[in-house]
């Protein structure tokens, strides 16, 4: 079993000047109830399924298994998923010794742009870019798995 420790941040500045690569990712929840939740994603050419622990409110870590699979798989997998699929670009930025993944979520989801850095543990110190906007960490709102029930595009602005 593996860990995942991941903080979450909004992004309110470029930060794809800085970027050192992208992919396109389509993902969807085949299950989303506590205490895990299980996600299917194509990134560009490659597929996976995923199963996390859910977080809770004190913590940034939660277990992970992740495999990959046929990609044929994943897309039989996504059709299950309907309207809740998640497309977005994801974007690796380099700052300092830390790689942060910027999310520019499409669809029904437009409009939010999240930034998540995986940390070896929960009190590491890391730089902050400019970019980098309030920590969304703990608010359950800002996870896909809740994006894909609850699009962005719905949530009274």
């Amino acid at each position: 079993m593996k860990y995942e420790i991941e903080r979450k941040f909004l992004v309110t500045g470029d930060y794809k000047s800085q970027a050192c690569a992208y992919h396109r990712i389509m993902q969807g929840y085949l299950s989303s109830d506590s205490p895990l939740v299980v996600r299917v994603r194509i990134a560009d050419d490659k597929a996976y399924l995923t199963i996390k622990s859910t977080v809770n409110e004190s913590e940034f870590t939660r277990c992970e298994w992740e495999y990959e699979i046929p990609l044929k798989d994943a897309e039989d997998m996504l059709k299950f998923c309907g309207k809740s699929v998640i497309e977005k670009t994801r974007y690796v930025v380099k700052v300092g010794e830390s790689i942060f993944e910027v999310d520019e979520f499409h669809g029904d989801n437009k409009g939010l742009t999240i930034a998540e850095i995986e940390l070896r543990c929960e009190d590491q110190p890391f730089e902050k870019p400019e970019w980098l906007g309030k920590e969304v960490t703990h608010d359950i709102r800002y996870y896909n798995a809740y994006l894909s029930k609850y699009p962005y595009c719905k949530w009274g602005k």
